[in-house]
């Protein structure tokens, strides 16, 4: 498989699975164990796919985002308590990833029936979880509270962040639009705080990229940007319409196949 091809592949998982219930990271080591998916500096392709998918949310969100930040200059209570919640949500990730994720990293890297299996546990997640009773109108510090610990506990390879976030918030009796909102926008802070790190050991490391490599960068960003946008944008209207659970279906499918592949 050509190199270019690659880099579009990639940039395409992470694009549609950072919003999609399917994880990304867990289909970047089930598939590069197939199709040889990799790279000579992952760490700067994952700063490339984690910024074209973290801009595809602020576009998509870009009339929230802007109204919420000129809320909080104005110091109106709603615009500061949606942001206080949004910190309050970031807190468990932070914590778990700075003690735990290069030793979770290396375990589930290494071991493609773990993050299968953990892609299986993430379908039965959604399967089970479709229903919803009366939805509250709004998310309280204890949700987003909530909301943070099933993002930090989607740093396993395998378990999807949206839809560990958007299943807690179904729990939580959230409005289904709301959960979806306030899912993708609470990792905003995470990842652009681990793209900050990750740019500042990048530099702080000698690195040479050869034109091709460049060339697929570019590739990949662009295909994570695109698909981002789709995915985003879809997968709001699948949450208001309860189709979550076919994502589930296709989790378990994927689950069993690497399981018993491997």
């Amino acid at each position: 498989m050509i190199e270019e091809l690659k880099y579009f592949l990639l940039g395409l998982i992470q694009g549609l699975a950072e919003f999609f219930p399917i994880s990304s990271s867990g289909h970047i080591v089930l598939f590069s164990n197939l199709i040889d998916l990799s790279s000579n500096h992952p760490l700067l392709l994952s700063i490339v796919v984690h910024f074209a998918t973290t801009l595809s949310t602020i576009i998509v969100y870009k009339k929230r985002i802007f109204n919420t930040l000129k809320g909080v200059m104005c110091q109106s209570h709603e615009s500061v308590s949606f942001v206080t919640k949004i910190i309050v949500s970031s807190l468990p990730i932070v914590i778990v990833g700075i003690l735990f994720r290069e030793k979770i990293e290396f375990v589930f890297n290494h071991s493609t029936q773990l993050v299968a299996l953990m892609l299986t546990l993430t379908g039965l997640m959604l399967v089970f979880n479709h229903k919803q009773t009366t939805p509250k109108k709004h998310i309280n510090y204890m949700d987003a509270l909530l909301m943070g610990v099933a993002q930090s506990i989607a740093i396993l390879p395998g378990i999807s962040r949206s839809g560990a976030t958007i299943s807690m918030a179904l729990l939580c009796k959230i409005d289904r639009k709301k959960a979806a909102e306030f899912s993708f926008l609470m990792v905003l802070l995470p990842i652009i705080g681990i793209t900050i790190i990750e740019l500042i050991i990048l530099l702080s490391s000698s690195i040479n990229l050869k034109s091709s490599e460049i060339y697929g960068l570019i590739i990949a960003f662009f295909s994570a940007f695109i698909s981002g946008l789709f995915a985003c944008r879809y997968m709001i209207r699948l949450v208001q319409n309860n189709n979550l659970k076919y994502f589930g279906y296709y989790c378990i499918l994927v689950g069993f196949f690497f399981i018993l592949l491997y």
